[in-house]
């Protein structure tokens, strides 16, 4: 059974300038992958014909699926539609049911005033060399088609649109059309220690891994996740032997393991409130509610998160927290005397089974000699006992604001389990 390869490619100038990140491939390749496809290459092109048509030519050469999201939208710069219809050699035409599903959008969905404009309504032309895709989700249309024995499918750039189209059109289609082989994956998380020290200690699981089972690590902020990946035609027997091997793994790292999902770690600790019960806030200085917007973002937050507490100037931390003025006066706001009565602040004014508080300087201003950027104070506690550390950063601004919520989200995560 061959693999089924895929190239992805995306397009808009936005794209090349950095104006706008590329999501989409990313999530494309994740959806691909659970069906058995496995994504070769991804490209991007400016909205330039030319460079669209280098960009088709040199991905048949690879992929036997090439799909292209971006372009199609009703103004000047968006050409993919028209530049499609003649590279594979057709004429405009006005899809019926793509104009009705526009004309329900703009009366009946968006209610607009005014008569819908003409470069709306010709969204619903297509080249009638290909098999046209219903766009649930919006007015252009996904549009497919073959030659040479390749499949190019084009896409919305919008990611929400793009989502519903590969969920509800293409994928569907494409498990029709190949039988693909079986694509299994396991995933962990440590925390603590750098990719250089974890591939240490499996270097000799890596090396006695077999051809077709392969070990990735993904590094980032402190963390590393290890993912096994096998392919193969017998489902069960790929599946028994990635799960012993994923034990095995596992016990390696176990010093330095957080969860043997493929989950964040602020996945993790709501997953442990959720289990116990129990709730957390936040009391953010540097952070600035950043800690908050990670323990939310996934929906069912309400069960375990009450809120979060914004305190960025000294006034704020004294009248919201009632963090005492003799203690900023003394220590400052950046110290573990201020991050403690932070958290007894919080557990107090939210009355919640624990408590988070960070303080530090990001940067890139407002360094002192006894502390320099990257100075962090971080302090988790419920109402028995509080657990304070000091970091040192040495980052952009961003990139310390995202090393203290994860380290913060980790310190919380033991202390949860050590109170159990």
């Amino acid at each position: 059974m061959n693999n089924i390869s895929v190239s992805i490619i995306t397009i808009g100038d936005e794209l090349l300038i950095g104006q706008v990140i590329d999501t989409n491939s990313a999530w494309m390749a994740q959806e691909l992958n659970k069906h058995g496809f496995t994504v070769r290459r991804r490209v991007a092109v400016g909205d330039y014909a030319e460079e669209i048509r280098i960009g088709l030519d040199e991905e048949k050469k690879y992929a036997d699926i090439i799909l292209l999201t971006g372009g199609l939208g009703p103004t000047a710069d968006d050409i993919t539609k028209p530049f499609l219809c003649e590279y594979f050699g057709g004429r405009m035409i006005v899809d019926e049911n793509v104009l009705a599903h526009v004309k329900h959008l703009f009366e009946k969905i968006f209610r607009r005033p005014g008569p819908i404009l003409e470069r709306n309504l010709k969204q619903a032309e297509v080249p009638d060399t290909c098999t046209v895709l219903h766009n649930e989700r919006g007015s252009a249309p996904g549009m497919w088609f073959e030659k040479e024995g390749k499949i190019f499918i084009s896409m919305p750039g919008v990611p929400y649109e793009m989502q519903g189209l590969m969920t509800d059109e293409v994928i569907p289609r494409l498990v029709k059309l190949f039988k693909r082989p079986h694509i299994a994956h396991r995933t962990l998380l440590t925390v603590g220690v750098g990719e250089s020290i974890i591939a240490e200690k499996i270097k000799d699981f890596e090396a006695a891994l077999p051809g077709y089972i392969r070990l990735a690590y993904l590094p980032n902020y402190s963390m590393v996740r290890l993912r096994l990946s096998g392919t193969g035609s017998n489902k069960d027997a790929l599946e028994n032997e990635i799960g012993k091997l994923f034990i095995e793994m596992q016990e390696l790292v176990k010093e330095y393991l957080v969860t043997n999902k493929d989950e964040k770690i602020e996945q993790v600790v709501a997953r442990l409130l959720t289990e116990k019960n129990q709730t957390v806030t936040s009391a953010e200085s540097c952070t600035g509610g950043y800690i908050a917007h990670l323990l939310t973002t996934d929906g069912g937050a309400s069960a375990y998160f009450e809120g979060s507490i914004i305190s960025y100037s000294y006034q704020a931390k004294e009248n919201l927290l009632h963090v005492n003025a003799a203690t900023l006066m003394q220590y400052g706001a950046v110290s573990e005397e201020t991050v403690k009565e932070m958290v007894t602040g919080a557990l107090q004014q939210l009355k919640t089974t624990y408590a988070i508080a960070v303080s530090g300087i990001m940067g890139p201003g407002g360094a002192t000699p006894d502390k320099p950027i990257g100075t962090v104070w971080i302090a988790v506690g419920n109402n028995e006992k509080t657990i304070t550390q000091k970091m040192h950063f040495r980052f952009d601004r961003m990139r310390n604001i995202q090393l203290t919520a994860m380290n913060a989200l980790n310190m919380l995560r033991k202390l949860i389990i050590s109170s159990s």
